[in-house]
């Protein structure tokens, strides 16, 4: 979870007050509940790693997991008992405290989507395995604003850089109020735009902005 949240996702970030808050793409405790699922639900006798792919506008998680014998989808979609493939590894969750309660993961995830106003994730199971899909709300007009929004990023940037070309990621992200993958994002944008140059290492160096 640590290395999505902060290596894969870019947060939105706002401010309530003086507390900065992070907002990701996804619900966190659905990527969650997929992540523990894809554990508990695997069968290790297959040899075959749990897949996690992160695109930029979907996340992905596979596993060579079996659903009990004559389930389909849809009992994952509404009210079902729990039957764990590894009931050790889901009962060790259970008492850690992982999850809250055995037969519930899936509709917890639906509903955490749903409350962050996300499409409904797409579940998909056949003989190679299960998989589970989350997609961010696609639409022309959040399109629009994410490109305004980087655009209103990259002249903070030049401008802060402008000013001091000796500040950090670290600083420009708290500035301007986006993440710090985010900055260097729009960093090497600018950069390969022949718009900023790097004088010097990262740790000693600064920026120039290219009149």
């Amino acid at each position: 979870m640590d290395l999505l949240l902060s290596k894969y996702f870019e947060a939105a970030i706002r401010y309530a007050g003086i507390n900065r808050i992070e907002e990701y793409p996804y619900p966190e405790l659905a990527i969650r509940e997929a992540l523990l699922n894809a554990i508990a639900h695997k069968d290790y006798g297959s040899g075959n790693p749990i897949q996690i792919r992160v695109y930029d506008d979907r996340i992905i998680f596979w596993n060579a997991g079996q659903l009990p014998e004559t389930w389909t989808v849809a009992n994952l979609l509404k009210e079902h008992p729990s039957i764990p493939f590894n009931p050790d590894i889901a009962t060790a969750f259970f008492r850690a405290g992982l999850i809250e309660a055995w037969g519930r993961g899936t509709l917890k995830i639906v509903r955490e989507c749903k409350e962050a106003r996300l499409p409904a994730p797409i579940f998909t199971y056949d003989l190679s395995g299960f998989r589970i899909e989350f997609k961010k709300e696609a639409g022309k007009s959040s399109e629009k604003s994410s490109e305004k929004s980087s655009e209103k990023s990259s002249e903070k940037i030049v401008e802060m850089l402008r000013t001091n070309g000796s500040l950090t990621i670290a600083d420009l992200a708290d500035h301007i109020g986006i993440s710090t993958r985010a900055v260097e994002k729009q960093l090497a944008k600018l950069k390969k735009e022949n718009i900023i140059s790097r004088v010097g290492s990262f740790k000693g160096g600064y920026w120039k902005v290219i009149e």
